[in-house]
């Protein structure tokens, strides 16, 4: 959730080292006078690396669209490598989020179960729903249905 991610207070107390935000404004916003437009804010997360400055966190931002028929697949390989390379050190934490925790981040923490711990579209959906409730846009299970056929073909 956004409010976690912009707590520094509390994501210290978390012991959070890696940071993916799954809702990251795009790179290429047209400023006006020094300001976003805020439109292109719109279901963002507006924080970047400088944000954490002091906290030792590693950031990666991927642009998100609050559009449910945003296409997060380009995003599965990306999120899942960060991921997967934070956890392989069991001193890190890692938060993914996007602005209510409950569609884009956990699309791609369902994306890296499947391709870093070989686990079904429904496997790792009953087992991320025993921790927490989430509710991935249609448009996005679609595309985990796709990423579970591609890595069943494989």
């Amino acid at each position: 959730m956004k409010e976690t991610a912009r707590d520094r207070d509390k994501l210290k107390e978390m012991g959070i080292t890696r940071i993916l935000n799954a809702a990251a404004p795009k790179k290429n916003l047209k400023f006006l006078l020094g300001m976003a437009r805020e439109k292109d804010l719109l279901g963002t997360v507006n924080t970047r690396s400088r944000y954490y400055r002091g906290l030792h966190i590693t950031y990666c931002g991927l642009p998100s669209s609050y559009r449910r028929c945003f296409d997060i697949s380009k995003y599965f390989m990306p999120a899942a490598k960060f991921t997967d390379k934070a956890l392989r050190n069991p001193m890190s934490k890692v938060l993914i989020h996007c602005t209510q925790g409950l569609s884009h981040s956990a699309t791609l923490f369902l994306a890296y179960l499947m391709i870093c711990h070989d686990m079904m579209v429904e496997e790792a959906f009953d087992h991320v729903m025993k921790v927490r409730c989430i509710r991935p846009y249609f448009g996005h299970l679609r595309q985990l249905a796709f990423l579970n056929a591609d890595l069943v073909r494989q």
